[in-house]
């Protein structure tokens, strides 16, 4: 199929995004690196009158440090979440994550923000910001605001933005030399989405967990932090008997969605095996 016909603006300035997307009100959309929109558009799943381009506005690009936070411009691609040595040294965990992310071609032209905005729940970024304690800037005819990452996703690809807003960029903790990161996902082919991934980010006083934030994605409508799995571990050692109390708290933080592809109780299952990898390699980086 082709996309409907529509009218294009190419925006220079945040604020002309955004007077242009008022005039049009429900029949614009933006667009920047498109990997989502645009096969929408082809499907014809989305019809908008007019796209916005804003990938020439340079307020939304730059990872530059700001106080205790990286910020990181929602234009940010995916690739340079490997390539930028910001990333890599104060939030690895994004870095950890680039490399699952589909594939080179995708990566090449697919933004940070976007997918963030989009809160695909089998995406890897949009969980990764729930891990880190992320907060996401969103501009729009009301102001400019920040909203943080366990307040952003509400349901599927619904988040708190909305009509008419914009993200600018997405701030991320500094990470700290007391802290851990680990990473994966279990997929059948290597850039496929994920049968069930993981991001933790642990605090650590010695052995003993201080705090942990735990973000599993592609097993619900949002991305989800498993607040009782983190509840298991924090004040404990990583050993075995906790990580095992962690994983059996998986069955009260997750709800799988019915597929019959992979069933719920599957993914589940892998869900527990995942977890329980990547605790074991945080507890062997003590």
């Amino acid at each position: 199929m082709k996309a409907r016909a529509f009218s294009y603006f190419r925006a220079a300035t945040i604020d002309q995004a955004l007077d242009t997307h008022a005039r049009a009100g429900e029949d614009a959309r933006f667009i920047a690196g498109g990997q989502s929109l645009v096969p929408a558009l082809s499907l014809r799943l989305q019809a908008p009158r007019l796209l916005i381009d804003i990938t020439h506005i340079d307020e939304l690009r730059g990872v530059r440090r700001e106080g205790g936070h990286l910020r990181i411009g929602a234009l940010t691609r995916h690739c340079e979440m490997l390539s930028e040595p910001l990333i890599a040294e104060f939030a690895p965990l994004l870095h950890a994550a680039a490399p699952f992310v589909a594939h080179p071609a995708i990566r090449n032209r697919g933004t940070f923000g976007g997918s963030v905005a989009l809160a695909d729940p089998a995406s890897e970024f949009p969980a990764m910001t729930l891990a880190l304690d992320a907060e996401i800037e969103i501009v729009g005819p009301s102001g400019r605001r920040r909203v943080k990452a366990d307040d952003f996703f509400i349901d599927l690809f619904e988040t708190a933005l909305e009509p008419g807003e914009l993200i600018t960029a997405i701030y991320v903790p500094l990470l700290k030399a007391d802290q851990r990161f680990a990473f994966d996902e279990l997929a059948r082919r290597r850039g496929d989405y994920a049968l069930v991934g993981c991001g933790i980010m642990a605090t650590c006083t010695g052995e003993r967990v201080d705090d942990i934030r735990i973000s599993f994605f592609s097993v619900g409508n949002t991305p989800t932090r498993v607040k009782g799995a983190e509840r298991a571990l924090i004040g404990a050692r990583l050993d075995a008997e906790r990580i095992a109390a962690a994983q059996g708290a998986l069955e009260g933080d997750l709800v799988p969605p019915e597929s019959d592809e992979v069933p719920p109780a599957m993914r589940l299952h892998l869900a527990r095996v995942l977890l329980g990898r990547l605790l074991g390699r945080l507890g062997a980086g003590a």
